[in-house]
């Protein structure tokens, strides 16, 4: 698998370069050469499949030679070992569970699946591998337990102060070790441009052996493939033959695999991009200007990005033509009013709790469904993990899972700092 640069498509690095330099020094995101396709008599079969076989048909056609057959079989047995089930809720509608996992986010797929890839790729002689990631809630805690005790690895997570839930900020602060939390004086987008700069910096990279565990990272995208073609799997068992997904997005990585899975060969109808009032891409699917905006806070917070890092990996896979992207995207935006309101909706006619980034999903779900197309929403965090957010009726029905009630006996440390380029550098030399 050789991968180029999307700002300098001349540029070529192996799959081993892109994993551990993620970010390249001109500042674009690595995208395969040649996207493969799928094997015809795979899709032809797929209800043969089961989860872990599709991950191994869906990771193998990417990476090629690039790690043997057997390696990559076990990585994935390992790393893959809970499940991503469809929960129908009517005939034309169903729900993606991706919460599943240890973290309980949809995090949980690209996180372990990188740290065992980073683990097989490192030699034992080479210095300790610097992790660098921020978080705007589920990105962090998924990666801390991927990476926890992994050996020749160190990770420092950076988070916006006040801007995650309790559980979220446990999940981050806990974990000890070779883990290791910053809270910054600011939003996602701030922490996101510290690690940006980290990266850029000369000195910093003579001392350091830096990488990011952030979806920028193309070792996390390809695993959140794996769930978009096994949605698809179920769904043609059950007799839906047409079959759209509503993603809900915010670095917009996740809608990003779904849409690599599609260039491979996915037979998919179309994709909806869901966003709360962060709404860069749908205003610029509307107007054709993308105009970044500072981040504001709302309930959906792992959705809280301004600048989303993915979507030039999006635009680069149409070509940057408008026009053949939206034949297979859209985009569309709600306020915390209306997420609580899908909240509740989901609940009282279907008897279905969510997340508030499910709920802001299911949203569009519901405005598009249609008995010709089968519209699968993703649901990307265990709605425990923002407990807050709901009516005390639907605390109640909440069954809190046996990993966040060891969280809470944990001890949380965590290093505040300002906003400041200088003050990350500081900590990272410093420690």
């Amino acid at each position: 698998m050789k991968l180029y640069s999307t700002n300098n498509k001349d540029l070529r690095v192996s799959f081993k370069e892109a994993v551990f330099n993620s970010f390249p020094a001109d500042k674009g995101l690595y995208m395969p050469v040649e996207i493969p396709k799928f094997r015809p008599e795979f899709i032809q079969s797929i209800t043969d499949y089961t989860f872990s076989e599709i991950a191994f048909e869906v990771a193998s056609t990417l990476l090629g030679d690039d790690i043997p057959k057997d390696d990559l079989h076990h990585l994935i047995t390992e790393a893959i070992n809970f499940d991503a089930p469809v929960v129908p809720l009517s005939d034309q509608m169903g729900v993606l569970e991706l919460f599943h996992g240890p973290s309980l986010a949809f995090k949980d797929f690209g996180a372990r699946f990188m740290s065992r890839i980073m683990a097989y790729l490192s030699n034992a002689n080479e210095k300790t591998l610097d992790i660098l990631v921020a978080t705007s809630g589920d990105t962090g805690g998924a990666v801390a337990l991927g990476f926890l005790g992994v050996k020749g690895t160190r990770v420092t997570i950076l988070y916006p102060k006040g801007k995650v839930s309790e559980i979220q900020k446990l999940q981050l602060t806990t974990n000890g070790q070779n883990i290791r939390a910053i809270e910054v004086d600011g939003t996602f987008d701030d922490c996101q441009a510290l690690v940006k700069e980290a990266f850029n910096d000369s000195e910093l990279n003579e001392r350091f052996k830096l990488t990011s565990a952030n979806s920028i990272n193309i070792s996390r995208l390809i695993p959140q493939t794996f769930y978009y073609v096994y949605a698809y799997a179920q769904a043609l068992k059950n007799n839906k033959k047409n079959i759209r997904f509503v993603v809900p997005s915010g670095n917009f990585g996740n809608i990003g695999a779904g849409l690599l899975a599609y260039k491979m060969g996915l037979p998919v109808q179309q994709f909806i991009a869901a966003t709360n009032v962060n709404d860069t891409v749908p205003r610029f699917m509307n107007n054709g200007v993308y105009e970044p905006h500072p981040s504001l806070q709302t309930l959906s917070n792992a959705m809280d990005v301004g600048n989303p890092s993915n979507w030039v990996r999006i635009m680069d896979m149409f070509d940057q033509d408008l026009t053949s992207m939206k034949k297979m995207i859209s985009a569309c935006s709600f306020t915390d009013e209306d997420t609580l309101t899908g909240i509740q909706e989901l609940f009282d006619t279907y008897s279905y709790i969510a997340c508030p980034h499910t709920a802001v999903a299911y949203l569009a779900a519901k405005q598009i469904v249609s008995p010709d197309v089968y519209t699968i929403f993703l649901s990307t965090a265990h709605p425990c993990k923002f407990i807050d957010v709901y009516t005390q009726e639907l605390k109640d029905r909440i069954l809190i899972p046996e990993q966040v009630k060891q969280l809470e006996q944990k001890n949380s440390t965590a290093h505040s700092m300002k906003n400041t380029y200088a003050d990350f550098k500081d900590f990272l030399l410093s420690n």
